[in-house]
């Protein structure tokens, strides 16, 4: 199993995630044209996408799902909130999914898990096959016990760590938004992430990438820096997926040295590049 991503922020996100011949997306914000551009930066071809699994009804995460599913005939997987909170209008296929029921698509198990956000019926995905694991987990406002206790035992996590609170009391911001991003309904801040990795059971972990920051009111030196004071001595790849360049593919086949590897994306996909990943 491998996973990348296309960008995370709030410009616009998507997960790739692809194990044999089954290759999903999770959440597509970004156009038609960008879309395909950035999956031909990860060797991907259109065609190749079996679903497209999506988050919640935010113009960053749906922007490009429907023109995209018309296009290529793709399957894609929702809740009834999420559906009912999106002009989408006519789509080859529809699959309502809940936080209550996993299920199948290809070579994957995908578990819905259902998150505290400013949505209609927000989800967040667990996805895996008999060897690995893979969590996603952006766009929430707090950590409920329900969702530090589906996010255990990942052999990948994509974490949400949106802003650093001083930046965003700090920042430009109106006092309104603030409160919304900062809210228990908002997005998880640097220490709420790291409280989260500081409880859940990170014996399996090997690869943590932290996710959705915000280009206002975080920046990735601060998110990295306290995430890394909860992780201790671990010694998995810490890895941030960026708004522009993304994230290149990680293989959970791979080991991990005794020394983390951290890094951005633009230096993972340096190394890709090179192959040495």
């Amino acid at each position: 199993m491998r996973v990348g991503s296309l960008g995370s922020g709030s410009n616009g996100n998507g997960t790739i995630v692809q194990a044999g011949a089954t290759t999903l997306l999770v959440d597509l914000g970004f156009t038609l044209k960008e879309t395909e551009r950035r999956l031909r930066r990860l060797s991907l071809d259109p065609s190749q996408i079996a679903a497209v699994f999506v988050t919640h009804e935010h113009a960053d995460h749906v922007h490009g799902v429907a023109p995209f599913a018309r296009k290529y005939d793709v399957p894609v997987y929702l809740s009834h909130g999420t559906l009912d909170a999106c002009a989408f209008g006519l789509m080859p296929s529809v699959n309502i999914v809940s936080g209550h029921d996993a299920c199948q698509v290809g070579a994957f198990r995908i578990e819905p898990v259902t998150v505290p956000h400013d949505a209609r019926e927000p989800l967040q995905y667990v996805l895996s096959n008999e060897a690995f694991r893979v969590g996603i987990l952006t766009d929430l406002g707090h950590i409920t016990p329900h969702v530090a206790e589906r996010y255990a035992d990942c052999d990948a996590l994509m974490l949400e760590c949106n802003h650093d609170v001083g930046m965003l009391t700090r920042g430009p911001y109106p006092y309104t938004l603030k409160q919304r991003v900062g809210g228990l309904m908002g997005h998880l801040n640097n220490e709420q992430a790291a409280f989260l990795l500081s409880k859940v059971d990170r014996s399996r972990l090997r690869h943590l990438v932290i996710s959705h920051i915000s280009e206002q009111n975080n920046l990735p030196d601060i998110a990295r820096r306290v995430v890394s004071g909860a992780l201790g001595d671990w010694a998995g790849s810490l890895l941030i997926a960026e708004q522009e360049a993304g994230l290149g593919w990680i293989d959970l086949r791979s080991e991990v040295g005794a020394d983390a590897r951290t890094g951005s994306a633009a230096e993972d996909q340096a190394s890709q590049a090179a192959g040495l990943i």
